[in-house]
Order: structure tokens, then C-alpha cells, then sequence
């Protein structure tokens, strides 16, 4: 008896040429694998082969996934039709900020770890606020022009003088630096304060006041986080950190 025996069997067409390998196609298969099919890997190593394919099935794209002599279609629609999510790229979502967050607070600890001996000092706590200071202004600054045509929608500072939408990743960045290097105070903690009450005042009258459904960038002006209470908190955590830094270098 063969070893495939009783195995359901999936037929699968997909562009591997020598400049390409689509990685639709290798998700597919994968999937397919992973869900106990026996796969026919049918890979299309040309153009011309594509081309054909695309107009024999009357198809768009590739990979295509055939089940049973019937066309699944792609990636997305496999996964549907195995009864998995599909995720929308235009749904909003805070797994941007979390995952963020939680990468700067094991960063802090790590920091902490490695200069202390012990993960839980206060340290890590400041750490933590200024790492994640960095990393927002490094994601804005991925793309400083879609970041600001994005703040410009509800930042009320932005809104009365433009050219702070541009500056404020490179004054957030500049903030949590400092507050890293625990130097310049001066100059860190009236900007944090500048930039996070700002920040937290426009977001309240935003979202909390005017009632505005709005995506944030502060991870970016592509992101599809809303606009709310994490981006509340981000400002809330600016301000409770340069205070802090102000009561450490002069209280």
C-alpha cells in the first residue's frame, strides 16, 4: 500500500523563476503541508509559463492552489477555505504599539540586567520610557512626510504652525537620547514636557471631546492603530518621565 494512502492531495501552481521565488507560494505550500496534504508542487520557472497559466485558468495572480480538481485560489483564499483568518490590512489594530512596548521593556530589563545585575531597578523603569521614545521617533522617521500628513489631522500645535509636524520625531528622538544618556537635562526634560503635553491635550480633545475616529501616527504614518488611549498613555508616560528627570537633577 502506498505510504500517501488515504492523505488528501492538493495540486499546487506557483512562480519560482531565477530572479523569484514567490513567497505566497512557498506560504501555500507550507499550509497546505502543515494541514496534512500531499502537495503537487507545479512551479512555473518562467515568464512565458506564467503567462500562459494566468491566461489557461483565467486567473490574476499565482500561487493556485487546486483541491479535488477545484481552483481554491490563492494564499488568502486557501487559508479561508482551511477556516483560517485572513488578515485585512486596512483594519485597525494596537499589535503595533504592544508589540513595541513589549520589545523596549525586555530591552530595559536586558539593559538593567547587564549594567546591574538585576533586571528590577528603577533604571530599567527609565530605560524603558526613553528606549521607547527612540523607537517611535525611529518608526516616524521611516517616512517623515506620511508621519506628518497623518499628525496633522488632530495635533493642535501642528495644526497652527506645520513645520512641527516634521520636527517632532526628530524632538522625540532627541528627548529619550538624552534621557538615555541621562545628560542635558536642560535641554531634555522642557522638551519632553513640550512635546507630551501637546500631545496628550490633542489627543483628549480628539478623540474624547470631538468624538474624532482617527488613525495615530505614532508608530508611523502608515500604521493602522487607532487613535485613543495608547496614544494617550505614550504622551501621559513623556511627561511623567521628564518630570521624574527634572525631580532626580534638581528636586
Amino acid at each position: 500500500m502506498s505510504a500517501n494512502a488515504g492523505l488528501k492531495g492538493a495540486t499546487l501552481y506557483r512562480m519560482v523563476m531565477p530572479g523569484h521565488t514567490c513567497p505566497y507560494g512557498l506560504k501555500a505550500k507550507h499550509l497546505l503541508e502543515r494541514n496534512g496534504y500531499v502537495v503537487d508542487d507545479r512551479p512555473l520557472t518562467t515568464r512565458e509559463e506564467v503567462d500562459a497559466f494566468k491566461a489557461q485558468h483565467e486567473v490574476k495572480t499565482t500561487p493556485q492552489v487546486f483541491i479535488d480538481g477545484q481552483r481554491i485560489g490563492g494564499h488568502d483564499d486557501l487559508r479561508r477555505y482551511l477556516g483560517k483568518r485572513v488578515a485585512d490590512p486596512s483594519a485597525t489594530s494596537y499589535r503595533p504599539v504592544i508589540a513595541l512596548f513589549v520589545m523596549t521593556l525586555l530591552l530595559a530589563l536586558a539593559a538593567s540586567q547587564a549594567a546591574f545585575a538585576s533586571p528590577w531597578t528603577m533604571q530599567a523603569g527609565e530605560w524603558f520610557i526613553a528606549f521607547s521614545m527612540v523607537v517611535l521617533a525611529l518608526l516616524k522617521l521611516q517616512d517623515v512626510e506620511k508621519f506628518s500628513t497623518m499628525f496633522l489631522n488632530y495635533d493642535l500645535l501642528a495644526q497652527r504652525w506645520v513645520p512641527y509636524a516634521t520636527l517632532y520625531p526628530f524632538a522625540e528622538g532627541l528627548a529619550g537620547l538624552l534621557m538615555t544618556a541621562n545628560v542635558a537635562h536642560w535641554l531634555s526634560v522642557p522638551l519632553a514636557l513640550l512635546i507630551g503635553t501637546i500631545g496628550a491635550a490633542s489627543v483628549f480633545k480628539a478623540v474624547y471631546i470631538d468624538k474624532r475616529e482617527l488613525k495615530c501616527a505614532c508608530v508611523g504614518g502608515s500604521s493602522n492603530v487607532p487613535l485613543g488611549f495608547v496614544s494617550l498613555t505614550e504622551n501621559l508616560m513623556m511627561i511623567a518621565m521628564a518630570l521624574w528627570m527634572a525631580w532626580r537633577a534638581w528636586g
